[in-house]
């Protein structure tokens, strides 16, 4: 339904209405294709005059979406008098309109509003991180940082996690500004982004480097820069931390996976416990190996090529200097297919041991306890971020473990491609391997310095693939 582009009147509205094919369900259309077109307020009043008058009042879905429009446009006015409407007219409120009326608000004149809206909402639910964030927001622009940040460890404390538009408002709104709690508060930020392996993007990276120079006083200065394989800062000349863990967090780490994640309750959802303990002999007798591959993840890394080419590509460029390598295949790779070549597999046998599970099976516990099991020297390759691991272990100190042992383990491989020479039009595949660090890639401190890697822009889904860039700040004493 296209809207009309001035108010309309009721006859009008009426035969708009007798015209359309569901006429019970226009009002709902028509509102939902005004926002969509972001049409003149006015329109839309029209239309919830004309319900009004017909109905002798206003459905709670019509004022909402009659609310979201005002909400588009930054109609602060109309925003307070739907509220004011709905106060009357309806006992409770759901997180929608609560969200809508905190967003609406807290970007107007009526931001202290948005912020006792939040309060009211925290009697019946607990608010949504959307909510907490526009007041959050509201409280910084206008200085008070202090309740700004009570807001802030509400949302915390209530397993919310914050987005990295909110965390770098924080930097945004407290640049310049005195205080010793002030820049615990933003320390604790950055240390937030350590604990969590977040990546800054860009725009937000910025925004930390001009905080940290604004600091009245605090004579801090930061350059971008690219850390060396060894670990050393070209700009500041400190070596960052080393991604290797002491054989003690090691041996903790190996025990804490095996008993919770790899023997714990879901391991076997889709891996049967006679299977596994046939890959647990297979590995005890092969052991130690220096490279663990999740056979099949790896054979999709280029779709247009045969799986099994891919496998045997990475395969050749991972056996170099004749490292020991194990791979978990699946079963339905040892029948000669399209994807699947019998004389292809059997030389990738000649250079790796190869574990064929069921078709069905999960193949993360294996990859898992074969490299673990291996020794603190050995990697694994895959693509996979292992996210649901990390989240089965219970206590922070083991998570935080995880992720540095997968940062220090975790070999990240991509398919690329060159031209052969100069004049040829053909292109070779090639697997570019980028080990994994020496140094650990996440925020990091001295006190008088910081390093903190970025991403050049903003990524929505986690990645193990670890920053090249980082910022390096440093306090002149």
């Amino acid at each position: 339904v296209q809207p009309p582009e001035k108010p309309l009147q009721a006859e009008e509205w009426n035969r708009l209405r007798e015209g359309f094919k569901s006429p019970e369900m226009f009002e709902e259309v028509m509102f939902n294709s005004m926002v969509r077109c972001n049409s003149p307020i006015d329109v839309a009043k029209s239309l919830l005059t004309h319900v009004a008058k017909s109905n002798g009042d206003i459905a709670y879905n019509l004022l909402v979406k009659y609310l979201a429009l005002c909400v588009q446009q930054g109609q602060a006015s109309e925003i307070c008098d739907v509220y004011d409407i709905m106060k009357i007219r309806f006992r409770n409120l759901e997180s929608g309109a609560y969200n809508l009326l905190i967003k609406g608000l807290s970007n107007s004149d009526h931001w202290r509003m948005a912020l006792a809206l939040l309060e009211e909402e925290k009697k019946i639910m607990i608010p949504s991180r959307t909510s907490y964030e526009s007041c959050i927001k509201a409280a910084s622009r206008h200085q008070e940082i202090n309740r700004a940040f009570e807001l802030y460890h509400e949302m915390l404390a209530k397993d919310l996690v914050p987005t990295l538009d909110v965390l770098q408002a924080f930097f945004d709104f407290s640049r310049g500004m005195k205080g010793a709690e002030l820049q615990k508060e933003l320390f604790d930020i950055l240390l937030y982004l350590r604990e969590n392996q977040i990546y800054p993007h860009k725009t937000f990276m910025q925004s930390i480097k001009l905080w940290f120079e604004s600091i009245p006083g605090g004579n801090w200065r930061g350059h971008l820069t690219n850390i060396k394989d060894s670990g050393h800062c070209p700009v500041c000349h400190h070596q960052l931390e080393e991604s290797d863990l002491t054989n003690e967090e090691y041996n903790n780490l190996r025990e804490k996976i095996i008993r919770d994640v790899i023997h714990g309750t879901d391991t076997f959802r889709k891996t049967s416990p006679q299977e596994f303990e046939a890959f647990q002999t297979f590995v005890e007798d092969r052991l130690p190996f220096d490279i663990v591959i999740d056979g099949l993840n790896v054979s999709h890394i280029k779709l247009k090529k045969m799986q099994c080419e891919n496998l045997f590509n990475a395969v050749n460029c991972l056996a170099k200097e004749n490292a020991r390598l194990l791979v978990l295949g699946r079963k339905h790779m040892l029948t000669n297919s399209s994807n699947w070549k019998r004389e292809i597999m059997k030389e990738m046998q000649n250079k790796a041991d190869f574990f064929f599970a069921e078709n069905t099976s999960e193949d993360d516990a294996f990859l898992l306890y074969a490299t673990l099991q291996s020794g603190k020297h050995c990697k694994f390759v895959t693509r996979d971020f292992l996210r649901d691991h990390k989240a089965c272990l219970s206590d922070s100190r083991m998570r935080h473990l995880f992720r540095k042992w997968q940062r220090g383990h975790q070999i990240e491989i991509s398919a690329g491609e060159k031209h052969i020479n100069f004049l040829s039009k053909k292109k070779l595949f090639v697997f570019i391997q980028q080990p994994a660090f020496q140094y650990d890639c996440v925020v990091q401190t001295t006190g008088d310095t910081w390093h903190i890697p970025y991403k050049d822009i903003f990524e929505e889904k986690d990645s193990y693939e670890v920053p090249r860039k980082w910022l390096c700040i440093q306090q002149k004493r």
